[in-house]
């Protein structure tokens, strides 16, 4: 994010506003030191039970983060929101994420590891998900023709410049919203235009399920429809170390 950052070392007290980065935290060995965390950091189970909920990824409560005393915050530049963060960027130390890509997770983990005191633990982290994307099977020469949705009601669809679309890239799907940016409203003749050969439902940030398939099989019958896991598409994290097995066997499914 290109600012400067003091974090007492090791930081004792941690609030993190990403739910990835929550997991990850844990993952390194430091839940007791999580003391804040939001509503949607699911994993590990009974992580919002051991942590106070200071809210959304993009509504902070401000008094209960105050109450907790925090001496680092972790977020994301994406999932969080530039007010709020600037706000709590006056009062304490926070560490921002910026990612888009397999290395800038990568280099995320290892930094967090670093700050926290955990550096062997995130650099082995980092160094065993490499290893699991670098086994991965090269893509074929002819890209699998496919369209990534996180909502309805607008349709949206992930683009270009999304962790989302690299992970596409490196299953062997060629995203046909590509040439557009970030996360653009899709119409229903937008799509049909795209032709998909595969349409893919992420089970979030909106809950697609099986009554949607039919939705879509409607809009572009020719297309295979199919739910994925969101969570093995977008947490960069500690989550990362199932990703790429989940892609292996996703493509060969086909």
């Amino acid at each position: 994010m290109g600012r400067q950052v003091a974090v007492p070392f090791p930081p004792r007290r941690i609030v993190s506003l990403v739910p990835s980065q929550t997991e990850l935290l844990f993952d390194l060995g430091l839940g007791a030191r999580v003391v804040g965390l939001t509503k949607f950091c699911v994993h590990p189970a009974g992580a919002r039970q051991s942590a106070t909920v200071v809210g959304g990824t993009k509504n902070f409560d401000f008094e209960k983060i105050a109450a907790l005393k925090p001496d680092l915050i972790i977020g994301n530049k994406e999932e969080n929101y530039q007010e709020g963060i600037e706000r709590l960027a006056a009062q304490y130390p926070v560490w921002m994420s910026d990612i888009s890509t397999l290395e800038d997770a990568l280099d995320m983990i290892r930094r967090v590891g670093l700050i926290t005191g955990r550096k062997e633990t995130g650099d082995a982290l980092a160094t065993d998900i490499a290893a699991s994307f670098a086994a991965l099977a090269p893509p074929a020469a002819e890209l699998i023709p496919a369209a990534y949705f996180i909502w309805r009601k607008p349709y949206m669809v992930a683009a270009n410049g999304t962790f989302i679309d690299e992970m596409l890239a490196r299953a062997g799907f060629r995203n046909v919203f590509g040439g557009l940016g970030r996360y653009p409203e899709i119409t229903p003749e937008q799509l049909q235009a795209a032709a998909p050969s595969q349409i893919l439902l992420s089970s979030e940030p909106y809950p697609f399920a099986d009554k949607h398939v039919v939705e879509f099989r409607q809009l572009c019958p020719a297309a295979r429809i199919r739910i994925v896991d969101g969570e093995l598409f977008s947490w960069y994290g500690s989550r990362l170390r199932l990703t790429a097995a989940y892609l292996k066997a996703l493509i060969c499914a086909d």
